[in-house]
């Protein structure tokens, strides 16, 4: 999930150095090993608003190019002046819609040069949104699932959680068909390629955020020669293991909590008294109240530990959000939950009539088990569980027994790659931000010692991403490259 904000202005240090970006040959018909026909399609774009809309046609399983196919929906902004060609969008999730980050985060939070000079793509990938979806559960069922607190502590309970979320990916497979096995981040990255070529470039340019960074160096890996200027924001590396995500995304939130503790603490009106730990050890206690005996809300809905959970996990993409933090937990800690739950809706897109304004977390879950779906031996995921809670004492209880989402799921996981080198690759821009919860900063630094040509900007402050939500610094790097092909020095840090 990717928050946005507006640009906070601040400085940076390091020079830039020029890197010549090359152009690469299109496919041919040995590349494409069957495409043709998807690779020599024509877009029928129409107006949608103050965009154009087309529909792109694309091979369920690629290998079976000839079988059935699904649809993957685009959006487009043209360009107003000197066109430099197409830049493709992907804010994250997975299960995020690149047709709406076209408008929340592209076309406002870009630079004003970057929007003039390119024709700015979003696309919904395959199982997101406008395109071919991935549909399991309706609205009662989704609020079961996102409120259920699981006893892990049990045999008994962990077998509950993984015979809940089996019904749920049985749901998907009734409900979405055979695309559910073809959901996976390979397969949407090839559909990159033939929208590339559809569109007429070369090579392919792309701003992809959070997830969006496993989907670019994908795409990297798979078709290096074609790569044109990627910005691979909020990075995350592709060749970490399941459980070290886990790991380290518990310890990002962990960080970004005390971070804003420190805050509130010293502001006035906060609800969390004494130090910093002691600050921490009530936001803990809050969970843990809320997991044992759910706070009423003022609705049908208390608000569990899951509950909880999600909505303080929400303001902290964003530190511009954290005053509703603030709100949330007062109201919690005088045993109201209704403002913590209002965030956690916002979290999962859920309606106030009941029904979800998206499938984000339902892709999420589909796509996540078609790439990786962990251990499910029970001895492993306890020990994995206690390592997670020693690295995040406060919130680490929620990012512990995650193969239990996968255990049950009904078809075969895909996979991901042998090799993210991304090897003869043009220079590839990898953006960190220090003390990003969801994406952790050591992350952004593996992903670009793991891409042959990857080049690392920091942005020294809070909150998930950078560009577009951070300070001017990174704004003129980005554009910089994204216009002239200028990678930021090494080190540079903003």
């Amino acid at each position: 999930m990717l928050a946005t904000a507006a640009v906070v202005l601040a400085g940076c240090t390091g020079p830039r150095q020029q890197v010549e970006v090359t152009e690469q040959p299109s496919p041919t018909a040995a590349d494409v090993q069957g495409l043709e026909g998807a690779y020599a399609q024509e877009l029928d774009w129409q107006a949608c608003g103050d965009l154009e809309c087309a529909t792109l046609v694309v091979p369920m399983d690629y290998d079976e190019p000839d079988g059935d196919t699904i649809e993957v929906a685009v959006a487009r902004h043209a360009a107003t002046g000197d066109k430099l060609g197409s830049l493709l969008i992907n804010p994250g999730g997975p299960g995020s819609s690149g047709i709406e980050a076209l408008e929340t985060i592209a076309v406002p939070s870009f630079g004003a040069e970057v929007v003039e000079r390119y024709d700015l793509i979003g696309f919904d990938p395959r199982g997101v949104g406008a395109s071919t979806p991935v549909t399991c559960v309706d609205g009662p069922a989704m609020d079961r699932i996102t409120a259920t607190d699981f006893d892990f502590a049990s045999d008994a309970g962990i077998a509950a959680a993984e015979a809940a979320y089996g019904e749920l990916g049985a749901a998907c497979l009734a409900n979405t068909g055979p695309v559910l096995e073809h959901v996976d981040t390979v397969s949407a990255a090839k559909d990159m390629d033939v929208l590339r070529e559809v569109l007429g470039d070369d090579t392919l340019s792309y701003v992809g955020y959070s997830y969006g960074t496993q989907l670019g160096a994908t795409y990297a890996a798979l078709f290096p020669d074609r790569v044109g200027r990627l910005v691979l924001d909020g990075a995350l590396d592709p060749t970490l293991s399941a459980q070290a995500l886990s790991e380290g995304q518990a310890a990002g939130f962990e960080s970004a909590l005390r971070a804003y503790v420190t805050d509130c603490q010293a502001g006035a009106g906060c609800p969390l008294s004494g130090s910093v730990d002691e600050g921490l050890a009530q936001v803990r206690a809050v969970l843990d109240r809320a997991r044992r005996s759910p706070l009423p809300t003022g609705s049908d809905r208390p608000l569990t530990g899951a509950l909880a959970f999600s909505g303080i996990a929400l303001p902290l993409y964003n530190e511009q959000s954290w005053s509703a933090l603030t709100q949330g937990l007062g109201a919690a800690l005088d045993g109201d939950g209704s403002i913590l739950l209002q965030l956690a809706d916002i979290y999962y897109d859920r309606n106030p009539d009941g029904t979800y304004a998206t499938n984000s977390t339902q892709a999420f879950w589909a796509i996540g088990c078609a790439d990786d779906r962990g251990t499910t031996d029970v001895a492993e995921m306890r020990a994995q569980a206690a390592a997670i809670e020693q690295v995040a004492p406060t919130v680490g209880y929620y990012f512990g027994y995650g193969g239990v989402i996968c255990a049950n799921w009904p078809v075969p996981e895909a996979g991901g790659l042998d090799d993210y080198s991304a090897a003869g690759a043009d220079p590839i821009l990898v953006i960190g931000t220090t003390n990003d919860p969801a994406t952790p900063y050591a992350w952004a630094e593996s992903l670009a010692e793991t891409l042959d040509s990857g080049t690392l900007l920091t942005y020294e402050g809070e909150g998930h991403t950078a560009y577009g939500r951070s300070n001017s610094c990174i704004g003129d790097a980005v554009d910089a490259y994204l216009l002239e092909g200028t990678v930021p020095e090494e080190g540079t840090r903003c």
